[in-house]
């Protein structure tokens, strides 16, 4: 065996290994690595060095011809190329023309099992890799509603200009109703855990008392909401509702912003022949996004409904009349827009038609 060459160290070197073996991060392989370079620096042999490390001397003569060969950066791993790619390009653009086919007699939709053994030769876990790749979920479910109103732009304009510059001196209310809510009365309390630890919460069975339907109006200028409780919603207790309004404010031009559904349209009652200072602005068929007073009945489920119980349709009843006058305090009219969303099978130029 040929006698191993002398290591000589350099002040910034010495110090460097020494800070690789004191540190408390450094990579176990890389303080061995260290301390061989130290070792053989002082003057031990081959041998010596590896009865202390307990490793075959072997593995010192590589880490110290690796040192005298390339210094420090020589005690780092060399860069491997690792097993061949077991896939390509074209195995991802298989994957993706898969989704565009009809799955499988029995399924509603392609999985990721689904897709691997239609391929044979591509392994689920890659299946996914390329689906997360691509950001596409496969139990995501997008919709969308189309109108067919052929007055689809007039009337959304028309009402989209109440919004942003209605007229001077007249009142803009978005008027519609919510129907058959539930009062639902839930177990609510709090469970406490093995661990100590206490959740609150309620259970998942519920007792039905009733519903109740809600008609609201919100001032478009002031944010402020108007509310009336009917039990059903026919065109009796729409207009009930309605005279209700316009005694709150008379003598003032008001228009209100409708939807289609049929107790909302001008009957043989003469309701509007009896009322010349109201005016009914309908949306475009299947375009309820259009009535702001939607946007607030969001609110009102987020914040007074959901998870909350309530034994009897009165005490929901009370519950939202608090919710109202509470919201009525700080109401602030919304700074109101509508993001257009194109379906594949849409071109730009029909965004009219996608809503």
């Amino acid at each position: 065996m040929g006698k191993a060459r002398q290591i000589v160290l350099s002040e910034s070197e010495r110090e460097t290994l020494v800070r690789w073996v004191r540190g408390a991060k450094t990579e176990r392989r890389l303080v061995e690595r260290a301390r061989i370079i130290l070792s053989a620096a002082d003057g031990k042999n081959t041998k010596d060095i590896a009865s202390e490390e307990g490793i075959w001397p072997a593995r010192v003569s590589k880490w110290r011809v690796r040192f005298v060969r390339w210094g420090l950066s020589g005690l780092s791993d060399m860069p491997r190329s690792g097993n061949p790619a077991r896939y390509d390009d074209a195995t991802e653009k298989r994957i993706l023309r898969v989704l565009d086919k009809v799955p499988p007699s029995g399924y509603s939709g392609w999985t990721g099992s689904l897709i691997s053994r239609h391929l044979g030769d591509v392994s689920e876990a890659h299946v996914w890799r390329v689906l997360r790749r691509h950001g596409i979920s496969l139990q995501r479910r997008r919709s969308w509603c189309i109108s067919t109103d052929p007055e689809f732009g007039s009337k959304a304009a028309d009402i989209v200009g109440l919004y942003l510059d209605p007229p001077e001196n007249i009142l803009v209310l978005s008027v519609d109703e919510k129907p058959s809510i539930q009062a639902l009365e839930r177990a609510q309390g709090w469970l406490r855990l093995p661990n100590g630890k206490a959740l609150t919460g309620y259970n998942h069975e519920y007792t039905r008392h009733g519903t109740t339907t809600l008609f609201a109006a919100l001032e478009t200028a002031t944010g402020l909401v108007k509310t009336g409780h009917f039990q059903r919603r026919r065109r009796k207790e729409f207009l009930a509702f309605m005279n209700d309004l316009v005694a709150d404010y008379p003598d003032r031009e008001i228009h209100v912003i409708l939807d289609n559904l049929s107790t909302h349209k001008p009957k043989r009652d003469g309701w509007l022949s009896h009322h010349k200072n109201i005016f009914f602005h309908y949306t475009p068929t299947h375009a309820s996004w259009l009535n702001q007073i939607e946007i607030w009945f969001g609110i009102l489920t987020r914040q007074a409904l959901r998870n909350a119980s309530f034994t009897s349709p009165r005490q929901l009843r009370e519950a939202i009349d608090r919710f109202v006058e509470a919201y009525n305090q700080q109401a602030a009219p919304f700074e109101w827009k509508k993001q257009q969303v194109f379906p594949k099978t849409l071109k730009p130029h029909d965004a009219d038609l996608c809503r």
